[in-house]
């Protein structure tokens, strides 16, 4: 943090940590921005880091918002970056996201953000890595042909099996994140199993409008959608929301095999060099806020 908590700066700025029961203004902004958040994320993003939500007042009124959750030490992931409308131009973002960026400290900070804001991150050290696309819409095509044979529930998949896959696809372990992504009421979770390994795994969670599936990794497409197969049937007639890598093809094919279209874009990119990823393995990213 650039200030301790208590002491605001000359023209009255105050940043300072959210508690774990205020995560939910941040959640709230994303929704105004159309970002479409789940109805339980506060209480998963929660989990990963109590110090990484931040947020900047002015005689007590938030201002602004950031979120920098450090996953370990090596590795942090950057969201929910917003200034009140009426408030923007004024520098209070600029001091907030720079005591996101030293709360990060050394770490490598990855982010998806916006592609009008591009620039702007890459004036902050951020590097372009590839796209990330939205689709959206009632599923025309419910894959009712899909292979369901091997399809278990997430939650009786020992959590070591689903670490190490997604180890795979995840520049940092993730561990209280991923049990409390299971585990929360309201999110449904499928495996594929096959010859006794895990072959695809997959969530879907209920937002502000729809059901959002994320993640969803497999080794192969055919995998891919006979996990989706499953976890469709939580969604109704609902709308239902897959965000995709662009430069996994296959990834891609599946959204629009399911009748989506695409909402919109954000570029992934990181101030610095990850692990080797398994990008073709990621049907369906996790979460833009949090990676």
């Amino acid at each position: 943090m650039t200030r301790p908590a208590g002491h605001p700066d000359a023209d009255g700025l105050h940043i300072r940590p959210m508690r774990p029961d205020e995560i939910g203004l941040a959640i709230d902004w994303a929704a105004a921005e159309g970002w479409n958040p789940g109805l339980s994320d506060a209480t998963c993003f929660a989990e990963v880091d109590p110090d990484g939500f931040l947020v900047a007042e002015r005689d007590g009124v938030p201002v602004a918002t950031v979120s920098c959750v450090n996953y370990d030490d090596r590795f942090a992931f950057l969201g929910f970056y917003m200034v009140r409308p009426e408030l923007r131009g004024r520098g209070y973002g600029l001091r907030l996201w720079q005591a996101a960026m030293a709360h990060a400290g050394s770490r490598i900070v990855g982010l998806d953000g916006v592609v009008a804001q591009q620039d702007n991150y890459r004036k902050s050290g951020f590097s372009y890595a590839y796209a990330n696309i939205r689709y959206g819409g009632r599923s025309a095509a419910l894959l009712q042909s899909a292979d369901r044979s091997g399809i278990v529930a997430l939650a009786d998949v020992p959590l070591s099996d689903i670490e190490a896959s997604d180890a795979t696809v995840f520049p940092a372990p993730r561990r209280a994140f991923l049990r409390a992504w299971i585990d929360t009421p309201g999110h449904f979770g499928r495996a594929l199993i096959r010859d006794g390994t895990l072959a695809a795994w997959g969530v879907i969670r209920p937002c502000r409008a729809g059901y959002k599936i994320g993640p969803l990794i497999a080794e192969k497409r055919a995998d891919a959608e006979a996990v989706v197969s499953a976890l469709l049937s939580a969604a109704g007639d609902s709308e239902v929301f897959l965000d995709v890598p662009a430069i996994n093809p296959e990834a891609v094919a599946l959204a629009e095999s399911l009748g989506l279209k695409p909402v919109f874009e954000t570029a992934r990119m990181y101030t610095g060099p990850i692990p080797p990823l398994r990008i073709d393995r990621v049907f369906g990213v996790t979460t833009f806020e949090l990676g």
